[in-house]
């Protein structure tokens, strides 16, 4: 078996007296949609948070594999050091700039590509050639983005004008316009209505079978996640419960349990009476 893109082992996470991830292991692969699921307030976007340089673990080794400067620690980066190794993620309430274009929006999130090449502003200022030839780029790979997500007929329009549905797939096209290693979704179906979601899933699947990336989302719409998904870690309570393919989760009964909860004695001693 190949390693993982990304191995997780033992994050934990305190805040003060709080243990908000307890010791969870992880791993996602590429060309795989790998899910974390788990009830709210389970610890999942705590977990996101430590991935990407959000927060600094308390404990714990995550460790991504680059293909070309070979293995990375992530947890002694911060966000844009993790950034800048192909890490990249969206968020589960949306944050695009609402007052930018969408095409603006994705020349942004191309701002370390293109920083070096204006030699922090100054060739942008003096318009020199390769300035212009990295910008032309950077117009390119976002153009590009935008017509695989049937966004480009909005690319002049400003982002915050846009349907919920059409901002949530120019938020994938911004993270997808870094060229990422993994890509981490925060909840990308939060607020979409059943014909935005399939759309969703078609993209997230589409964007797999293509591109050769690691896809990491956290989600709470079980259809979505079994019907895409190659793997499922579940959290809960801070401490991971299962693990394995959508058909093994499906019907872990510690999973079904986390979700649905456990009668207490009393409503168990009901439901033993009235069988009789």
């Amino acid at each position: 078996m190949t390693e993982p893109l990304l191995d997780v082992q033992g994050l934990t996470m305190r805040f003060g007296g709080l243990l908000a991830v307890d010791g969870v292991d992880l791993t996602a692969e590429r060309n795989r949609i790998t899910a974390l699921i788990g009830p709210n307030g389970a610890g999942k976007t705590t977990i996101f948070n430590c991935l990407t340089g959000f927060y600094k673990p308390t404990a714990g080794r995550l460790l991504l594999r680059h293909p070309t400067r070979g293995p990375i620690e992530l947890q002694t980066l911060k966000g844009y050091g993790v950034a800048r190794t192909g890490v990249v993620r969206t968020f589960q309430n949306i944050r695009l700039f609402p007052s930018m274009t969408v095409l603006e929006n994705l020349l942004v999130a191309q701002h370390q590509a293109l920083m070096p090449r204006s030699v922090f502003s100054l060739a942008g200022l003096l318009n020199l050639k390769g300035w212009r030839a990295a910008e032309e780029a950077a117009v390119d790979t976002a153009r590009d983005w935008l017509r695989r997500l049937d966004l480009l007929a909005v690319a002049d329009e400003e982002a915050g004008n846009l349907s919920y549905g059409m901002q949530r797939r120019v938020e994938i096209a911004r993270a997808m316009s870094t060229n990422p290693l993994l890509l981490c979704l925060d909840e990308p179906a939060a607020g979409l209505n059943p014909r935005e979601t399939r759309a969703l899933a078609e993209l997230l699947a589409g964007i797999r079978a293509e591109h050769g990336i690691g896809i990491l989302l956290i989600e709470h719409d079980m259809g979505l996640v079994m019907d895409i998904s190659d793997h499922i870690f579940v959290v809960d309570h801070g401490a991971r419960i299962a693990a394995g393919t959508p058909a093994e989760i499906r019907n872990d009964e510690r999973v079904i349990k986390a979700y649905l909860g456990e009668p207490d004695a009393d409503d168990a001693a009901h439901a033993g009476g009235d069988a009789h």
